[in-house]
């Protein structure tokens, strides 16, 4: 009856020395850690904010603009499919979430609806919006079409926009090497950055502020540079300023329609040296931006280009010879080492979709992070300690059985932790302090079943292996609801509440596995060596 199979008892301990194994780098120091052999586990749990210090920052996703955008963008279009097919327009304007226009002469007018209506995008939200688009039309007027974006548009939009940001903001703070940053979107246009460790927030703020779309465009070497200062700039051109000037240098005027190739067909941008030993940055163009780099050069072979990031020049340089193999150098542009790997790091994470506005930035000292990992380690320590001590008062021997399976608990924790790269928060401390008073709830009940059944007149081999079995089903049904509160707080919760969430839901995991398991296996193991003819418990 009392029997455990030899299976259970290998995998029981194979994962008792793998959790050991894994979780053992936590209690190391990093003099320690760094002689151990490079085939043991290195890794250690991160920790959060609140406990190492860093950068916090909350970011607000300029979303007005990514409509003022789709809108412009909209209107362009309509324009330029009404001057190829010739037909005249008057009356255009931009107002708020819509277009309106006048076409010219009504013969044109059920042309120009029909290639407008062209035009509008659809939605690819869902299911239910399919063969829906994004703009309504309507007539208000004799010969006018007005274009208003719609509610599910707008909300599709910003949904879209919203998720790269937080993307691509994930991807530029990898560049900086940083552990474990914690990025989640708040509300509808607002994004929480905190970045363990960072000590200069300024630094961050310079990377995640630049949106980093980059253009290449001709030089409009006809214009007069000072007739542009004066605001005499040739339709078509633009005046844009250098992003590292030195003195006395001009700002370019670039052909603002001409763009040779445009950011998103980078593949790769690396920080490396030029002949002279100085910084610059390699580009590498996918299949088509190649083609239309090498067209583009062969067209205009003696012509300046201007390499724009952001509205400013970095550099200009004269073409000459075709560039073919999907190659292209930034060199000079001041810069530093540092500056190239930024620049090469924010074209690899790719051009934000909209402007980001730093609405809260802080940092988070580390000695505040100190005190609360000393209080910590106080409450987690004391409170193994109580429960310890209760637990052999209570129950004798089963109770330092008890006491064992709660510190096997807490290192399978710290090991499950450790394996996730789960970020450790003081919410998670609370969590892990709370398990420890959840974990004996099962021994408990194993233990008073146990306790029942000898009291009915049961023999020592019946009364242990009916509570084990009889106490399961409770044992389950206590931890399952846990889980599930566990689950819902982590879907449901941010930030801190996350963090609580990962450790009580880790925690009731482990301490099931000791309760049933481990705790079986210890009284199974010794009653088969001491046969006691009666329990103490």
């Amino acid at each position: 009856m009392l029997q455990i199979p030899t299976w259970s008892r290998v995998v029981t301990y194979l994962i008792l020395f793998f959790g050991f194994l894994i979780a053992l780098p936590n209690a190391l120091p990093n003099s320690v850690l760094s002689r151990m052999p490079s085939w043991l586990p290195h890794n250690t749990v991160a920790l959060g904010l609140d406990l190492q210090g860093g950068s916090y920052l909350l970011l607000e996703v300029q979303l007005d603009q990514v409509q003022k955008d789709r809108i412009e963008s909209l209107m362009g279009d309509i324009r330029s499919t009404l001057r190829k097919n010739h037909i005249a327009t008057t009356d255009v304007s931009m107002t708020g979430d819509s277009v309106s226009l006048r076409i010219l002469g009504s013969e044109n007018f059920d042309q120009a609806k029909t290639l407008i209506a062209n035009l509008n995008p659809a939605l690819g939200g869902s299911v239910l919006s399919v063969g829906a688009h994004g703009f309504d039309m309507s007539e208000p007027g004799q010969n006018t079409i007005v274009m208003k974006m719609t509610e599910a548009y707008r909300t599709e939009t910003f949904n879209d926009i919203m998720n790269q940001s937080v993307e691509i903001v994930r991807k530029r703070i990898d560049q900086l090497g940083t552990r474990e940053p914690s990025i989640e979107r708040q509300g509808d246009d607002r994004i929480v950055v905190q970045v363990p460790g960072l000590t200069d927030p300024a630094h961050l703020v310079e990377l995640l502020g630049k949106t980093a779309k980059m253009t290449f465009q001709m030089v409009d070497e006809g214009a007069s540079i000072d007739q542009a200062r004066k605001g005499i700039v040739p339709i078509g051109s633009e005046l844009l300023p250098l992003e590292h000037p030195f003195p006395g240098q001009e700002p370019y005027l670039v052909i603002e329609k001409h763009v040779m190739v445009a950011g998103d067909r980078l593949t790769n941008a690396r920080a490396e040296f030029d002949q002279n030993g100085l910084p610059d940055v390699t580009l590498t163009f996918d299949n088509v931006g190649a083609r239309e780099f090498g067209d583009a050069t062969k067209e205009n072979v003696g012509r300046r280009f201007a390499i724009v990031l952001d509205g400013k020049v970095i550099e200009a340089a004269t073409i000459q010879q075709v560039i073919l193999g999907g190659t292209a150098q930034i060199t000079g542009g001041g810069f530093t080492v540092q500056s190239s790997n930024d620049l090469a790091g924010l074209l690899r994470a790719g051009a934000l979709p909209a402007p980001l506005k730093v609405i809260e930035q802080r940092t988070v000292g580390a000695e505040l992070g100190a005190d609360q990992i000393s209080a910590g380690r106080f409450s987690t320590l004391a409170g193994l300690a109580l429960v310890a001590i209760f637990m052999v008062l209570r129950y004798g021997l089963f109770g330092v059985f008890a006491d064992v399976a709660l510190t096997l608990n807490v290192i399978l924790l710290m090991a499950l932790l450790t394996l996730l790269g789960a970020v450790l928060t003081l919410p998670g401390i609370a969590g892990i302090v709370l398990t420890m008073g959840m974990a004996v709830d099962a021994n408990v009940l194993i233990y008073e079943r146990i306790r029942e059944e000898i009291r009915n007149g049961r023999s020592i081999i019946a009364s242990i292996d009916q509570g084990f079995r009889r106490a399961m089903a409770t044992i389950f049904d206590a931890n399952m609801t846990h889980l599930i509160a566990s689950l819902i707080l982590f879907e449901l919760g941010s930030g801190p509440v996350r963090g609580f969430a990962v450790a009580l839901g880790l925690g009731i995991v482990t301490s099931f596995f000791t309760a049933v398991m481990v705790t079986r296996l210890m009284v199974v193991t010794w009653f088969q060596a001491v046969r006691p003819r009666q329990l103490a418990l």
